[in-house]
């Protein structure tokens, strides 16, 4: 199965954008792991995200999660994955992703140099400026109304 879908990431993307749902759980869940501590809010913000998106049951956002876990351990690296999404969705649609990924960032209450660091590498492959994915931080911690 992960081989699968290791080659579904390095070969052309050519399906519908709902298939970037793996892509994404995976990018989700190796942000929040970047600073070694994988918290529970960080799992409950990525089910919440990938339900809400997907329009997804929790034990379904739960599963693609899961699968995700495993996807993110076995790939070598984040390019992978940023590829994926960034041939599955427009421009609009990444500033959203870098928005959700600012919300795994900030779930735990604590924002690390590490995950600030890959948040940037991940927003650049994403095409999305630092400028933008700075006011989009700002734009996400409004409106959970959190600290970060």
């Amino acid at each position: 199965m992960i081989s699968k879908l290791l080659s579904f990431l390095s070969a052309p993307v050519d399906t519908p954008a709902d298939d970037a749902r793996l892509p994404l759980a995976a990018l989700l869940v190796r942000l929040a792991r970047t600073d070694g501590d994988y918290a529970p809010e960080e799992k409950r913000r990525i089910d919440l995200i990938l339900g809400k998106r997907y329009d997804l049951g929790a034990s379904e956002a739960s599963e693609i999660r899961a699968r995700g876990e495993q996807l993110e351990q076995s790939a070598p690296d984040t390019v992978r994955f940023t590829r994926a999404i960034k041939d599955e969705v427009e421009y609009e649609e990444r500033e959203t992703i870098v928005a959700v990924l600012w919300e795994v960032v900030v779930a735990d209450g604590v924002r690390d140099e590490q995950e600030d660091a890959m948040i940037r590498l991940v927003a650049n492959l994403l095409g999305v400026t630092d400028r933008d994915s700075a006011l989009i931080r700002q734009k996400v911690v409004a409106k959970l109304g959190i600290d970060g």
